[in-house]
């Protein structure tokens, strides 16, 4: 079974130091409030159903990218509603989305789906 999962530029490395800091040896500094919040912005991100399931999609998808005008049917949902979960996952770095004519293609960012796998410990 196939199962899967931008911030700004200027706060990844801000992530990417929470989610090395929150995966440190024990007895380590637990994370303060601002690596907290980092590593909270990119869970939140995939803890929605459908954003996982367009994850899923995307891994699963040949060639590993689908276009937003293919989302709709599987997933249930308007045009409008999907857009607005792509945008949640292109805005925590999780996909990246190419555009092509009138086209938007998405997928995904290997790295940030470690990140998201090391901030839980798995």
């Amino acid at each position: 079974m196939c199962v899967n999962m931008d911030l700004m530029a200027t706060t990844l490395p801000l992530l990417d130091t929470a989610v090395a800091k929150c995966c440190a040896e024990p007895g380590s500094a637990p994370l303060d409030r601002d690596e907290a919040d980092a590593v909270a912005r990119l869970l939140k991100a995939v803890a929605d159903p459908v954003r996982l399931q367009i994850i899923s999609i995307v891994r699963c998808s040949e060639g590993g990218e689908v276009c937003a005008c293919d989302l709709p049917s599987p997933l249930g949902l308007a045009q409008p509603t999907v857009s607005h979960h792509l945008k949640v996952l292109v805005d925590a770095g999780l996909l990246e989305r190419e555009r092509r004519g009138q086209w938007a293609w998405f997928s995904l960012v290997p790295e940030r789906l470690e990140l998201a796998r090391r901030a839980l410990g798995t």
